[in-house]
């Protein structure tokens, strides 16, 4: 399998030099990724890559979608990386494991092709890492629901087509009155905000969901009826571990250009990497890196074994993204005034590391998940 995977990533990288690099600088600009790069990337097989034959995925091994996301990271392509984990790794692992044959049948290939884009909708105004504040209602309208609220932060927004909607269902039920529903982006009722302006990751679309009494009929709950905060907890092990994967894939990329920048620039008449302080830095970056990468993959592996719990993934997902920030903060100030330029990748690699620490659960969800399986 070792030789499969390398020839994979060889194929990736070539699909980010060939479709990727010539044009992320002016994605960024734009502000969005192009809706024509998603079926590109699933006529390239980089989509939904561990996903069975049956339904348009190739069948890989759970190493395989990890490769992708890491490549597209470690490139310095954050965007693309939140957009494609999204996707890939948790709106289309929703439908395979909680879909009817139906909605399996309808959604997954066409995502695997890239013609139809996933997102999932959980955070609201006022609920973030505490869905027990979600205020997003369904209610029931005779055989079907009607669909009441408001997401935000919702990455994929402007270009999704199926949203899998976390919802109350029985308000005074607790946990146990949220249901997820799929929603097509199509449905009366259902419209977009604006793309959100953030401080990186830029080329991501990132929008605000309205769902104005939009009918959707029973065979779109997706799971059971009452359990939607528990399907969410059996599928976050995933989404934080692909975000432990993007945070070590990235803070490699960015020590790799830091090494090569300190070894061309000078001071005081001889190259960075002849400084004390800069080699003990990239000496200590670097250690924080490998670290991390030996512990991901015993994460990671622990996931193909079907032996990662809530706790490790929260685990995973906390100390790799604060270890990103790390050495996105260290590897900048080694590049001194160039970092701070946007021509310089450096300066991105920066920006879009920041919001690692936040979505998927912010670090002190994480710490509080540790703890309660501790004490």
């Amino acid at each position: 399998m070792d030789n499969e995977l390398e020839l994979f990533r060889d194929n990736v990288r070539r699909f980010l030099e060939e479709e990727v690099a010539p044009n992320y600088d002016q994605w960024e600009r734009e502000e969005i990724l192009p809706r024509s790069l998603w079926e590109r990337m699933g006529d390239a097989g980089l989509l939904c890559v561990d996903m069975p034959e049956e339904y348009g995925g190739a069948g890989a091994p759970f190493a395989f979608t990890c490769a992708v996301i890491e490549e597209v990271a470690r490139a310095g392509y954050g965007a693309l990386a939140s957009n494609l984990s999204v996707h890939s790794d948790i709106a289309a692992p929703y439908i395979l494991h909680l879909g009817s044959d139906a909605q399996k049948a309808h959604y997954l290939p066409r995502m695997a092709a890239g013609q139809c884009v996933g997102a999932i909708a959980m955070t609201e105004p006022g609920a973030g890492s505490d869905l027990q504040g979600a205020r997003t209602r369904a209610q029931t309208d005779g055989d079907g629901y009607r669909i009441n609220g408001q997401k935000t932060f919702i990455t994929n927004g402007q270009h999704a087509n199926v949203i899998v909607t976390f919802t109350k269902t029985d308000p005074d039920a607790g946990s146990r009155g949220t249901t997820l529903f799929l929603v097509d982006s199509e449905m009366p009722g259902f419209s977009r905000g604006r793309n959100l302006e953030k401080i990186g990751q830029h080329a991501a679309d990132t929008s605000e969901l309205f769902f104005a009494d939009v009918a959707v009929p029973a065979d779109a709950v997706l799971g059971r009826v009452g359990n939607g905060f528990g399907h969410l907890m059996d599928e976050l092990p995933r989404e934080r571990l692909v975000l432990a994967v993007s945070a070590v894939a990235a803070a490699e990329g960015m020590l790799d250009l830091t090494i090569d920048y300190v070894r061309e620039r000078k001071a005081f008449g001889k190259p960075l990497s002849a400084q004390q302080n800069t080699r003990f830095e990239i000496a200590r970056m670097k250690t924080d890196v490998e670290v991390h990468r030996a512990y991901l993959e015993q994460c990671k592996q622990r996931f193909a074994d079907g032996d990662f719990d809530v706790a490790g993934a929260a685990m995973a997902k906390y100390t790799t993204t604060e270890m990103q920030c790390r050495v996105a903060d260290g590897c900048l100030q080694l590049f001194g005034g160039y970092g701070y330029m946007r021509e310089y990748p450096i300066a991105r690699h920066y920006v879009d590391a920041r919001v690692q620490r936040i979505y998927g659960g912010t670090s002190e969800i994480m710490k509080e998940i540790v703890a309660r399986s501790l004490l």
